[in-house]
This record gives C-alpha cells, structure tokens and sequence, in this order.
C-alpha cells in the first residue's frame, strides 16, 4: 500500500516543485550567460598571451639579428676597403645566409651575391622599407615574412632554397622564399643588410623561444606550445620537443582553422579552447582548459545560488511555520484524539474549535464515535451470547455428571477442563465400549479458539466412533489418524492418550499420539511417570501406524493423565509449573478421590500462576481401579 504523506508535507512539496522550477530555469539562464562570458574571457586571455608570446620573439628575433648586424657594421667599418671575399667570410663567420652592402643611394654595391650587384633597393617595396637607413635612422629591422623577386627586379636572377641560395639560372617569375632582414648604417655612408632564413633564425632563436613559453602559463593550468612550420614541436611545457605537435593530441588545420580563432580539442586527454598564430616562422598554440575557462562561471553561479537558496529557505520557514500554526497544529490535535480513540478510549472527544471548519471535523468525529460504540456494544454482546452457547455445546459434549456410573464400584473416575478462551481446543471422554471395558483419553488439539473446538469436537467424535466399534486401540488411532488427515487444510493436529481398561481385570491396553506421558500410582507407593516411546500426533501425516502398549494395575492403582496446559503454566516471571512440581503435588495426595486430585491440581496451578494469564487449555483425567474379590467388588 502506498505510504501516505502528511498535508504539511504535501504542501511544502508542491510548493517546493514550483520554486524549484523557477529556480532551475534562473539557473539555467545565469548558467547560459556566465558561460558565454567565461568562454568570451578565455579566448581574450588566449589572445592576449598569443600577442604577448609573438612580441617576445619578435623582440628576441629582432635584437639577435640586430647584433649580429651590428657586429657585420663594426667589422666593416675597420676595413678600408670592402669586397666580397670580405663579405663573404663575414657572412661564414656570424653565419648568415646574405650580406649586403648599400651606398648613399640605395644601390647595393657589394654582395655575397653577385647577381644582386647594383640593385636599387627602391625598386621593391620590400628592400624599400630599408630607405629609412638612409634618411636618419642608424638601425632598421623587418619581420621574418615571405620575399618575392621577379624576372624585373633581379639583375641576372637568382633562386633560394631552404635558406641557402642556389645558382639555377633565371627565377620563374612571382616565386616566393621566407628570410629576415637587418640594417645598420656604416660609418662611411650608406649601410649594411644582414639576412638569414628559417634554419639560421631559428637556430638562433630556439633557445629564447624555449625559455618564453616553458614557464608562461595561460591561465592557471593552460600553457603555450610552440612549433616550426613542419609543425614540429619547439617549445613545450612537457618536454615534448622535437616531437609532432600531434602527440599532445592536438591537430590543426589550417585551411579550416583561421588564425587567432578560438577551437576546442583534447590536449593531453583534457578539453581545451584553444587558439593558433603564426610569427617569425613559428606557429604559437595557446592552450587552456575548458574546466579552468568555467571558473568564473561556476563561482557565480554558485554565489547566486547560495543567495537563492538563503532567499527560498527563509520563504519555506516563514510558509511553513504559517501553515503549521494555523492548520497542521489542529490537525495534529484531532490526530492525538483519534489516535487515543483507535487504541480503544472511545470515550476521548474530539474538541478543536479554533474554526469553523475544525468544529465541523470535531462535531462529526464525535457523532461517529458515539455511533461506533452503539455497534461495537451491540456486536460484543451477540459474539458473547454466541460464544456462550459454542461453550456450552462443547461442555455438554463432554461427560460432566460425577460419578459417571453410580451402579459401577470397581474405579473412581473424574475429569475437568478448563479453556482459557470461551472455548478450547482440549478435551477428555470416558464410555463404555462393551460390558467390562472402559475407555479413557485425554486429548489436545493444536491452537485455541473456535477453530480448535470444532476440529476437537471431530477428533472426538472419530476416536468415539472407532473404539465403540471393536477395534483394538491401536487400530483406533490409525483409522482416526486417516480419516482427520483428509481435507485438514488448516494443518492442524492432535495430541492424545487413550486406554482401554478391562474393570475386571485391571489390564489398561493404551496407545500413545505424542501426549505427555501419563502418572501412574500404585497402591502402595508413589505417583511416577510411565514413560513410554509414543506415536507421532494424529492428522500430523497419513500412513502411520500406531503401537498397542499395556499396563497392569492393581487394585488402588491410579493413573492421571493431563495435557500441557498443566506443566507448561507460567507464572508473572515466566517460569514454567514444570513436571518435578506436578509430580511432588500429586504425591501428597495419598488415600485422595479422583475428584479431589484434579481439584488440588488446579488449585496448586492457580496459585503458581498467581496474577498471570492463563495462555493454554487446562485438562485433566484421574482414573483410580479398585478391582474385584471373588467375582466381587473391592470396596
């Protein structure tokens, strides 16, 4: 069955489910907002990182190239004369791919190449840019970029390949090789062009490059990786240098990722926004991880909804302690009240009165209550009557005049039950079942109540029926086991000891299904148990088969048989009668009737008990044999 719920909290969930609607939703659009602007935030830190990492290495590009320059200006300016073997051996020495020597008119008038003889640096817009030298400034740097020459702006042509150049003839027109270029002017006039291309500038520069970016961090956990234009790895936080930039797990390509645009990808197995430029010949990949980029996210959303929670918490206090002081309170009063009536006070009313709507419950509570008890008066009454009468029926089943037989001195016999419910499940009979033998028992039926009468009232019957038959008391026992365990769905069962006693001779012929064993007293001694190995219970199984046993009494001879409500009655601290206690009582009962040992047996039980309730069926049979002297009675 469904666990009910309580109308406070019914009230509070709902309400909780609205809230927290409008919350979710709140959250969802702070959430929305502040993630735009943490990603915003992470891609202008890659970018600046980006240009501040590109100004470091064209800082670093450009003052190496400047002093190795320089060093070409100061060499030249103690030299007299300049030629190109002096060139030449310059540019071995501070190993450059190009010295050029430029007069006050722009013209280059002494080269390691010759074919760059009398060129007029004005001529390109390039070499133009280098002008500046002779207009006042002493030094002059550019950019590692792309260098065009054409069939026009050479003298006799010339082609570069892989930062050297080689004598091939004329250049194709409109072909196109990467170099860097320095100037500082001479002491003479004019002034010296020094270049190199990519193998001697990033000779020169890796090592800066390496401290730039192995110690700058993006970030807290992001980083810069920096690789050639083969996309090998120059710089790296984790020594990966030399290495494909794909071992971070990171690939580029540029024709679908433009430059100082923001990406995502795994770098290292974690998710970064990342962002690509290209300087001095070097790509610069800046990194930072997403988790990182979220943090302010995270730290304001998680303020806001600290606040929220504070706001939402104060509201449920204020809404619930309302509802509690002028529902829930008088709610739980009528509970107490109805609590008080169901544990059985029907006389507790029910007086809440604080509303019109509380008065109303309380009037009609009380006007059902007042009902109930009419019913319940009338019920307990007819049950009563009706268990009067099934008590009745079951007593006038079983002998109850003493003596049984008035005309018969050779025993004394009585017997005495006593229910612990308005009826039981125990029973005893006695009967004639021919001229000279009597049959005796004492039976107890598993349970209490009335489904133990009835099954004891068609024990008895069955057992009745069969001895009155002739059969022999084993046979009793097993047809009566058959016929109750047909259709015992209720698995119920009886316990039971049976004798069949010849009054002329004295001979008992018993059988046994698992009762307690019977007290036997002879004439000139003690009561002890007469313990034999007995049967299993009737309507316990089908197909048992019962043993006949016999006893032998002599004249003054007693036997008591009883059922467990005896020796199992407990007492306020739960302790058990107890065979040793029946044994001792009974032993001091010399010379007693048969009606006056069951008498004193029930007595010394009821004083054990004490105030203790009685749990299980009383029952008890007390036989004495007087036997015959000379065809005669013994008195």
């Amino acid at each position: 069955m469904k666990k009910k719920t309580k109308l406070s909290q019914s009230f509070q969930h709902r309400l909780i489910v609205l809230v927290a609607i409008a919350f979710l939703a709140t959250t969802a659009f702070l959430w929305l907002i502040q993630t735009r602007l943490s990603e915003n935030n992470a891609i202008n830190l890659l970018r600046l990182n980006l240009s501040d990492v590109r100004e470091d290495i064209i800082d670093a590009s450009d003052n190496n190239l400047l002093k190795l320059t320089r060093n070409v200006a100061q060499e030249i300016n103690a030299q007299e004369a300049v030629d190109a073997a002096l060139l030449e051996s310059l540019m071995t020495k501070y190993d450059v791919t190009e010295i050029n020597v430029i007069d006050e008119n722009g013209i280059i008038v002494v080269t390691t190449y010759p074919d760059f003889l009398n060129y007029d640096m004005r001529s390109g817009a390039q070499s133009a840019e280098f002008m500046v030298l002779l207009e006042g400034k002493t030094e002059y740097v550019q950019s590692y970029q792309p260098v065009s020459f054409t069939e026009s702006s050479e003298p006799s042509g010339a082609g570069l390949k892989q930062g050297k150049f080689v004598q091939t003839g004329l250049m194709a027109e409109g072909s196109v090789f990467s170099r860097k270029y320095g100037g500082v002017t001479l002491a003479r006039g004019g002034f010296v062009q020094v270049g190199y291309g990519a193998e001697r500038f990033q000779k020169d520069i890796d090592e800066f490059v390496v401290g730039v970016t192995r110690n700058r961090h993006v970030g807290e956990g992001g980083c810069i990786i920096i690789v050639d234009e083969s996309w090998n790895i120059v710089s790296d936080r984790y020594g990966n240098e030399g290495a494909n930039l794909e071992v971070t797990g990171l690939w580029i390509d540029p024709a679908a990722m433009p430059e100082n645009e923001p990406f995502q990808a795994e770098v290292y197995g974690q998710p970064c926004y990342c962002m690509y430029r290209t300087t001095e010949g070097y790509r610069i990949v800046a990194v930072m991880p997403r988790s990182e980029a979220a943090l302010s996210r995270n730290v304001s959303v998680s303020v806001t909804t600290a606040m929220q929670i504070v706001v939402f918490t104060a509201l449920f206090i204020m809404i619930f302690v309302l509802v509690k002081k002028l529902v829930v309170n008088n709610i739980y009063q009528i509970n107490e009240s109805l609590s008080a009536i169901t544990a059985g006070n029907l006389d507790t009313v029910v007086d809440v009165r604080s509303h019109v709507e509380f008065e109303a419950l309380s009037n009609d509570i009380n006007t059902t209550v007042d009902t109930l008890k009419r019913y319940i008066a009338d019920a307990a009454a007819r049950i009563d009557a009706e268990l009067a009468f099934a008590k009745a029926i079951q007593h006038s089943a079983l002998p109850s005049v003493f003596p049984p037989y008035p005309g018969r001195n050779e025993f004394d016999i009585h017997a005495a039950m006593y229910t612990a419910k308005e009826v039981g499940g125990d029973f005893y009979d006695f009967y004639f079942v021919d001229e000279d033998t009597l049959a005796f028992l004492v039976a107890d039926v598993s349970g209490k109540g009335i489904p133990a009468a009835m099954f004891m009232m068609q024990s008895k019957t069955l057992l009745k029926s069969c001895a009155e038959s002739g059969m022999p008391i084993e046979q009793v026992f097993t047809t009566a086991n058959e016929k109750l365990c047909e259709g015992n769905d209720a698995g119920m069962f009886v316990t039971a000891w049976m004798g069949l006693l010849n009054v002329k001779t004295g001979l008992v012929t018993f059988a046994n299904a698992g009762h307690n064993p019977p007290l036997v007293k002879r004439a000139d001694g003690n009561f002890e148990y007469h313990k034999t190995r007995a049967g299993f219970v009737l309507a316990g199984m089908e197909g048992i088969r019962y043993r006949k046993f016999e006893l032998q009494l002599q004249p003054g001879d007693t036997v008591y048989l009883y059922t467990d409500g005896v020796t199992e009655a407990t007492n306020v601290v739960q302790e058990l009668y107890g065979d040793t206690r029946l044994l001792t009582l009974l032993n001091q009962q010399q010379g007693s009737a048969a009606k006056e040992v069951c008498e004193a047996v029930k007595a010394d039980v009821d004083a054990f008990a004490g105030e203790a309730e009685q749990f299980d069926d009383i029952t008890m049979l007390c036989l004495t044999w007087h036997g015959t002297q000379n065809g005669e009675v013994s008195a």
